[in-house]
């Protein structure tokens, strides 16, 4: 039945056996591209619109995803991600290769659509003095850790993983290097040159970080004990290269 050339996969093939055959990217097709037959033309719109409801249904999951992480814990499992967002298993696949890949998505999500927006929108608030500028970008990392206190843990636990350091020096480096700029620019209107503010903002991130982190566990002062003291260091840094501001 298979040597007949009458099989499944036989087409319209010549007695060469090659021509009008279904390669292994038809059969792709078949499944990206559900209704359009091997060997046809493939509509521009179509694909594009396939393209966008496949980008769309990951974010989904993907959301569904950091939902299960604040259930479940930073050890989620696939099944927790699936009872989320109302799926099965199977279904999960069809859209990550493996759970690495989910975990890497979500890490993504963390910083992309949780982490950076909250800090930089923090920063882009006018405030009367830097000092208030600080504290406010402080108070919004130290509150995260209180208010999703499981994306956090999950978030630091893989991370640091193999392959996940490109991720987090991403999202350091788009803190950085806008808490750079906006110093920068008053240095600029002091009359200072603004090289320095770059250093001072990589030294501001790395410390928060860790200040942060070492207080998640111990606990040994309040919240806000902890932004004030972590503000005056960073503003003392700061009124090293600047002049206090003009009213």
């Amino acid at each position: 039945m298979v040597g007949g050339g009458h099989g499944l996969l036989s087409g319209n093939a010549s007695e060469s056996g090659t021509e009008g055959a279904v390669t292994v990217e038809d059969m792709q097709r078949l499944v990206e591209l559900p209704g359009v037959p091997p060997g046809a033309p493939v509509p521009d719109g179509r694909r594009a619109r396939w393209t966008e409801h496949r980008r769309a249904r990951r974010e989904e999951l993907v959301i569904a995803a950091v939902e299960a992480v604040r259930i479940a814990g930073p050890a989620f499992a696939v099944e927790d991600v699936a009872r989320s967002a109302g799926v099965s298993k199977t279904v999960i696949y069809r859209y990550f290769s493996d759970k690495d890949e989910l975990i890497d998505a979500v890490l993504a999500r963390i910083s992309s659509g949780i982490l950076v927006p909250r800090v930089l929108g923090e920063l882009a608030v006018e405030r009367p003095d830097d000092r208030d500028r600080l504290h406010a970008v402080v108070a919004t990392f130290v509150q995260l850790i209180e208010q999703e206190p499981a994306l956090y843990r999950f978030a630091y636990a893989h991370a640091g993983r193999s392959g996940r350091s490109g991720l987090v020096a991403a999202t350091d480096r788009e803190i950085a290097e806008a808490l750079g700029r906006v110093m920068g620019q008053r240095l600029v209107e002091a009359g200072r040159p603004p090289e320095p503010a770059m250093t001072w903002a990589y030294g501001v991130v790395g410390m928060v970080q860790l200040a942060a982190h070492w207080w998640s566990g111990s606990r040994s002062m309040s919240a806000a004990d902890l932004v004030e003291q972590l503000t005056a260091l960073a503003h003392g840094g700061l009124g090293a290269l600047l002049p206090p501001r003009r009213s």
